[in-house]
């Protein structure tokens, strides 16, 4: 026995060890590494529960608050907005020297001859030169002629001729006029000028989104779960769908973006199967193409007090010009917030130098707020919210261009083709495509031969989202976007 107790290499070796009664962890009774020659001495803690250091990472919820969804079953929305009620330009024309003659560009730039006849009475003006005329005759386009001529009479000269101040207006620097009413003589006949109602049609056209996730087969067979604490507040444990739940929220996100930032395609071009690629317009591009773009490189620091007032002052006189709507919702970054905050402050009357206390009756020892979530300015109500897709890094935070955008509380009047008959709409609303055969808002299935489904040989689990939809922004005269360019 002593020969096999000293044996080299083997049982003497482990002398050391004394057993225990108990699982506990002693001096004597464990395995170093150089016993074992393993990697490492214990199993590692692990921790079950991820942690949320990004918190609710979804950007989801701004369309939620302003708009709506609703089928359709084209692959085209067409809608028709109201022209303006009086007859205005600003590219007006004056010969080189003094004259009686204005010249508008034919056709205008809405595509249709200038709505000018004889007996109207109009304003002129370059600047804070005014003056007021009477519309005489139409002079007929000459061959080849680019612009519409009309012979004039000035009421405020002598000589009924445009003053020097406002004669020779080109293209590049033209004259505004617009018609202010009429006047004829005793016994006129054929009076008056026939003046359709104009409109405009917009269209937009909806975009196939795609996703999926994918896991084979040997990964599911391999069980691990993940405490986690989802983005809409529910948690609990995931097993290897973890990835699949994020993928989702993901997609849906993306149904958003797409919807606010995609833009039309300048030419059709192709995918790598062929497909036909055209985009679609999003909220930001409608905006920058027919609605109102505030820019200033330091939107972000709006001085506090009248400065800052100026600059906002501003925004409301364009909407003045447009459809005034009452009732408007900012959505802006947190810098521009702050800055508004600052700058609403100092024009309260509460508190040391403007601070608002704000809640529990404005007591000084009980809250502080110094946030506003809405004011009124002029006869506009405005409510403010941050946005976060503004601000996350991972999205327009990481550009930092835009600073918000302001976008009107009301709805508008259509025609609905599929109920016949008119109905309100939110002036931001989705369409997606759908019919009793297909529902294409937000549709998922699971292909594969893994997790109980069969309809392939492929030894994996794919789960596929598509949604196919549009953003129709009416009334985009409303809106404004504010950029720091």
């Amino acid at each position: 026995m002593a020969g096999f107790a000293t044996a080299p290499a083997t049982l003497a070796n482990l002398a050391h060890l004394t057993p225990r009664p108990v699982k506990g962890l002693f001096g004597d009774n464990y395995l170093s590494l150089t016993d074992m020659d393993w990697a490492q001495q214990f199993l590692p803690e692990v921790y079950e529960k991820e942690v949320e250091r990004y918190g609710n990472r979804t950007i989801t919820g701004f369309l939620r608050m302003v708009g709506a969804e609703m089928p359709m079953a084209s692959d085209q929305v067409v809608w028709s907005e109201q022209g303006r009620l009086h007859i205005a330009y600003d590219t007006v024309k004056s010969g080189t020297a003094v004259s009686k003659t204005i010249a508008l560009a034919s056709p205008g730039a809405d595509g249709k001859v200038p709505l000018l006849g004889p007996g109207m009475t109009i304003v002129i003006a370059k600047g804070n030169a005014t003056v007021k005329a009477f519309v005489k005759s139409l002079v007929p386009i000459a061959a080849g002629g680019l612009d519409q001529v009309y012979n004039i009479e000035v009421y405020d000269t002598a000589n009924g001729q445009l003053p020097a101040a406002l004669v020779g207006a080109t293209a590049a620097a033209p004259l505004s006029l617009f018609v202010f009413g009429s006047e004829y003589g005793k016994g006129s006949s054929l009076a008056g000028n026939s003046v359709d109602a104009s409109f405009t049609t917009f269209s937009n056209k909806p975009i196939i989104l795609r996703d999926r996730y994918s896991v084979n087969g040997s990964d599911v067979a391999q069980i691990g779960w993940v405490e986690v604490t989802t983005e809409i507040g529910t948690g609990g444990y995931l097993w290897y769908l973890k990835s699949e739940h994020e993928s989702r929220i993901r997609f849906e996100d993306y149904l958003e973006m797409s919807m606010v930032e995609a833009t039309n395609a300048q030419s059709v071009f192709k995918d790598a199967a062929g497909a036909a690629i055209t985009g679609t317009q999003g909220l930001f591009s409608t905006i920058e193409e027919r609605g109102l773009v505030y820019n200033d490189p330091n939107f972000s620091s709006i001085v506090a007090g009248a400065t800052g007032l100026d600059q906002f002052d501003s925004i409301l006189q364009e909407l003045d010009k447009q459809g005034a709507i009452e009732e408007n919702m900012l959505f802006l970054d947190r810098g521009t917030s702050l800055s508004i905050d600052n700058m609403l402050a100092t024009q309260n009357s509460y508190g040391a130098g403007g601070t608002s206390y704000g809640v529990f009756d404005n007591s000084e020892d009980m809250a502080l707020n110094l946030g506003f979530s809405g004011f009124r300015r002029g006869s506009y109500d405005f409510y403010k919210t941050d946005w976060k897709y503004l601000n996350d890094s991972t999205t327009r935070g990481l550009i930092d261009d835009i600073k918000g955008v302001l976008v009107p509380a009301g709805t508008s009047t259509v025609y609905d083709q599929q109920l016949g008959q008119n109905i309100s709409r939110p002036f931001l609303h989705i369409r997606y495509r759908a019919s009793e055969a297909d529902d294409r808002r937000l549709k998922s299935w699971v292909t594969g031969s893994v997790g109980g489904n069969y309809t392939s040989d492929e030894d994996a689990m794919n789960v596929h989202f598509l949604s196919e939809r549009t953003m129709c922004t009416q009334a985009a005269n409303n809106f404004v976007l504010l950029k720091a360019t």
